[in-house]
Formats: structure tokens, C-alpha cells, sequence
């Protein structure tokens, strides 16, 4: 797009880093911000500055937290006898959301990619074997997406808790394939997690 406006094309440009945003949608939220939400965008640009400096990540589950220990790691009112395994912080959220699982959570921040460059000191898996060699789990639900690396990850990490002597389960069919669990409907995310199998060797 050309403009007079250098400030204006700067701020387009940094909106086209937001997933699923073009040059045409990054325009349209820029001009919305600067006609009719001022105030909107120095609450947006206070927030989005506040989150990028203090959100890290848990050091038990990697979630996103604000504290050494997220809020889930450290309530003493969760069964720390199972873990759920998840790929992404927006999957937790999806299962928090959908079902009564009150368990604790091992979020990857990926999945199993070499092309992408993701492998097991990537995923965190090293401290996950660690997680699981303390003695305290005993049931690791395997909740990853059911892609083709989302399955290579889930064989994987089976072995590592088999490896463990913990027992493991996956996620029920009813997710479909090829399908991310932050866009599955709480209805089905709630019957798969309920009727979640073993996973044979």
C-alpha cells in the first residue's frame, strides 16, 4: 500500500503478523484504530507491550504464565497422578473449557517436525522423561492433534512413557482427522477425552 503516512505504514505492516492477515486486512484494522478506536489501540498497544515483557512460560508444564509455576501446576487441588500431554497453550484452554478433567498438563509448544527443525529438545521432551522418572504420574493422556506428525508424536511419546512404566492413553476417536482441538466443538472434545483409550505398544 502507498501512503504519505510512514508511522501509518509501519503499523500495516506489523498487523501482517498476526496469523491470517493480508495487506487488505491489516489496512482495514489499521484505518478502524486510527478512525473510530483510539482509545482502543493505546489499551491494544499497553496490553499486547505488558504481555510480550511478562508472559513466559511455566517452568513445570511450559503453559504460558506470568509466574515461575502456572496457576494449574501449582493448585493443590489437582490430581498430579495424571498428565495430559498437548501440543499448544490454546489446546489446555480447549480441554479446560470443554471437559471436567482436573489432572495436570505437559504443553510441547509443537509437534514432532525435523523439516521445521522441532525435535525432542525442542518439544521439552527431556524434561518431560525427568517429570515422568519422579515417580508421581501414573496415567499420561496423550491429547495431541490427530495429524500425521500429531500421531508420530503421540508414538513417540508412548514409548518414552511405557519406557516409565506409566500407563498411557489417547485421546478417543470423535476428533476428527486432520483437525486442531481449539477448533472442535466442546460437545465432541468432551466425548473423546471422556472415552479416551490405552494405547497398545
Amino acid at each position: 500500500m502507498s501512503s504519505s503516512s510512514k508511522l501509518l505504514a509501519e503499523l500495516i505492516d506489523a498487523l501482517r503478523c498476526l496469523p491470517g492477515v493480508g495487506g487488505k486486512s491489516a489496512q482495514r484494522m489499521a484505518f478502524h484504530l486510527l478512525e473510530r478506536e483510539r482509545q482502543g489501540g493505546f489499551r491494544l498497544a499497553a496490553a499486547l507491550e505488558a504481555a510480550m515483557r511478562d508472559v513466559g512460560h511455566c517452568s513445570r508444564c511450559r503453559t504460558f504464565s506470568e509466574e515461575p509455576v502456572c496457576p494449574v501446576c501449582a493448585s493443590a487441588s489437582r490430581d498430579k497422578h495424571v498428565l495430559c500431554v498437548v501440543e499448544s497453550p490454546s489446546d489446555l484452554v480447549a480441554i479446560e473449557q470443554a471437559t471436567g478433567y482436573r489432572g495436570l498438563y505437559f504443553v510441547l509448544l509443537g509437534r514432532l517436525s525435523p523439516l521445521d527443525g522441532l525435535g525432542p529438545e525442542e518439544l521439552g521432551l527431556p524434561m518431560l522423561a525427568q517429570r515422568l522418572g519422579e515417580g508421581e504420574v501414573e496415567e499420561m493422556i496423550l491429547a495431541t492433534n490427530p495429524t500425521v506428525e500429531g500421531e508420530a508424536t503421540a508414538h513417540y511419546l508412548g514409548q518414552l512413557a511405557r519406557a516409565a512404566g506409566i500407563r498411557v492413553t489417547r485421546l478417543a476417536h470423535g476428533v476428527p482427522l486432520g483437525g486442531e482441538l481449539e477448533f472442535v466443538d466442546r460437545g465432541t472434545l468432551a466425548h473423546a477425552f471422556g472415552s479416551r483409550q490405552v494405547l497398545g505398544s
